[in-house]
């Protein structure tokens, strides 16, 4: 804002502008006005500036022994696995790296958000948060899945997802999917109180069934039963007819509990943690919508369950607000604000509050809209510095964000980085818009140059693959940022027949097009930009060149075998 104080800008004491002697005098001294009533309003500093200045904090060595900007190479391959799941293709790092523009990374970031693959993306990264790779129960994953990348796609936000997940019945066709979460938990208290906590305030209440936590003073026996009460009066019903399952409530059922440690015993109302009791209304005469009978879903008038919802993403609930923003920047940065993730108490603070309450309030100004905090975080200095650590660098306890950290690869990044180095996506791609085409050539050519359309098309016919390595890298239950490499998966990477019919010669793949290349040098550098998203430099020239002239004279022959040892490295493994 102008500032009209002394300090800033000096004017004649006088206001009586019929005081000046002169009409040049009164002119100057209109001129002095308007010059000063047209400065423009300084602008808010972004977010992401914010957050990059709360980092730093005023340390004159943070900016000294920070990690440089990530070159636009690495840059373009993080911000592509992050934001849509797969490496780019080669020729678009080409591209990216010759562009000269200044704002190139802004217009990338928008770019993608704005395209379909992120809806995908944040389906797979949503559905592993939620429901942790369990086996379907009541509700197919398909069904789920589709419904989390649909609700990406509209850019629906944070809270009216969750309200809708925690209310929905699963009578309804339409909005079944949404009532996966509760429906394959099939409302068992102990399971689905505790993932209340864990996914959506941060906190694991498990041992706070039974007592207060021994080691967790934040964490008490009232947290874990309010949240229970919520639910404590709904139960699954099976319709004899359609034999599909979905939620019935009674209408009267209280909550109590006894410690087990001082056999003290308490009742409580449905509560989230510290927030008040939330009481039921006076009981009408007939308390039910619908009355329970054999075979029948029981609806009660006043529901403890659709209480939860609006309990939960209450403004007044800061816990809903840090979970989720604090998933958000593991998610982006490598690691949580707090960690474990769902570890959040007293004796368990996040490392950066400032960032913390920054992310909130800019959470809570943008009415949970994921997609915008998500682009505030990758325009970040802190998320775009170099993974290389510089020489001088001091090591700290707690992670500075000095340096970019790595990410191990999930397991549908890995799949779909895989496919998209070894040209097996573009190679199927191309196949679905000739048939397509052939098989309706007015409206097939439009069609197929649609972006969703070709995303969709690929999913379709490559989710077998995805799925091939979800079983194989992924893990049940909690999820961790931790790498922990398994022999079933070396052996996958090893010699597993998907990856190796993937190497072999054909239409247009990876190894098809180096072994096309007149030169060693050619073949380095389109591996490089296909499998590791960068140029190679001169030492790793060398390497691929004396080890192509060491596969018996012919470079074709050990082509396949170089693509193979390119895609299990830990590179390959890793987003950097």
């Amino acid at each position: 804002m102008v500032s009209t104080g002394p300090s800033c800008y000096f004017l004649p004491e006088s206001r009586d502008l019929m005081s000046f002697r002169s009409i040049p005098q009164l002119l100057t001294y209109s001129a002095i006005l308007i010059a000063v009533f047209a400065v423009p309003v300084s602008a808010q500093p972004t977010l992401h500036d914010r957050i990059d200045a709360a980092l730093s904090n005023g340390d004159p060595q943070f900016k000294k022994q920070a990690a440089a900007s990530a070159d636009d190479a690495m840059f373009l391959r993080r911000i592509t696995l992050d934001l849509t799941g797969t490496i780019p293709p080669a020729e678009k790092v080409r591209a990216f790296v010759a562009d000269s523009a200044t704002d190139k990374r802004v217009q990338e970031i928008d770019r993608l958000l704005a395209s379909p693959e992120y809806a995908r993306r944040m389906q797979y990264v949503f559905d592993t948060m939620l429901m942790e790779r369990h086996p379907d129960k009541h509700v197919p994953a398909k069904d789920w899945r589709n419904y989390l990348r649909l609700s990406f796609l509209e850019n629906r936000h944070w809270d009216d997802l969750v309200q809708e997940m925690l209310t929905v019945d699963g009578t309804d066709e339409k909005t079944r999917p949404a009532a996966k979460f509760l429906l394959d938990r099939e409302l068992k208290a102990e399971q689905v109180t505790r993932d209340l906590g864990r996914l959506f305030l941060g906190r694991d209440l498990e041992c706070a069934q039974c007592h207060d936590h021994p080691n967790v003073n934040d964490y008490l026996q009232r947290h874990y039963h309010g949240l229970n009460a919520f639910l404590s009066r709904s139960y699954l019903f099976r319709d004899p007819k359609t034999k599909k399952t979905s939620i019935g409530e009674k209408a009267e059922g209280q909550v109590a509990f006894t410690s087990v440690f001082t056999k003290e015993e308490g009742k409580t109302a449905p509560r989230v943690l510290d927030l008040p009791e939330i009481p039921d209304p006076k009981i009408p005469e007939e308390p039910y919508k619908v009355k329970p009978a054999k075979n029948v879903r029981s609806i009660p008038v006043y529901s403890r369950r659709l209480q939860l919802a609006d309990a939960i993403t209450s403004t007044e609930n800061q816990a809903f607000q840090n979970n989720i923003v604090n998933r958000l920047w593991a998610l982006m940065m490598g690691r949580g604000l707090v960690e474990p993730l769902d570890m959040w108490h007293s004796d368990n603070p996040p490392t950066h509050p400032e960032v913390l309450k920054l992310l909130t309030t800019g959470l809570q100004e943008h009415d949970y809209d994921l997609r915008y905090l998500i682009r505030e975080l990758a325009l970040t200095k802190t998320y775009q510095r170099n993974s290389h650590q510089k020489a001088d660098a001091k090591s700290t306890d707690k992670p500075d964000y000095r340096v970019g950290l790595l990410k191990p690869l999930s397991p549908e990044q890995l799949a779909w980085s895989m496919m998209q180095a070894t040209g097996i996506k573009e190679r199927t791609l191309n196949g679905l818009k000739a048939k397509k085409i052939k098989d309706d050539p007015q409206k097939g050519p439009k069609l197929t140059a649609d972006a969703r359309w070709q995303e969709e098309a690929l999913h379709d016919a490559l989710w077998r693959n995805v799925d091939s390595f979800t079983v194989t890298f992924g893990t049940v239950g909690a999820q961790s940022s931790r790498f922990d490499a398994s022999a079933n998966q070396a052996l996958f990477l090893l010699n597993g027949p998907l990856i190796q019919s993937w190497l072999v010669p054909g239409g247009n793949n990876l190894t098809a097009r180096l072994k096309k290349l007149e030169s060693e040098k050619e073949v380095a550098e389109e591996l490089y930009l296909a499998v590791f998203s960068r140029f190679p430099d001169e030492s790793e020239i060398t390497q691929v060149v004396e080890f192509l002239k060491a596969s018996q004279q012919e470079t074709h022959k050990g082509i396949p075998e170089l693509v193979w040892a390119a895609l299990a490295s830990d590179e390959f493994r890793f987003n950097h």
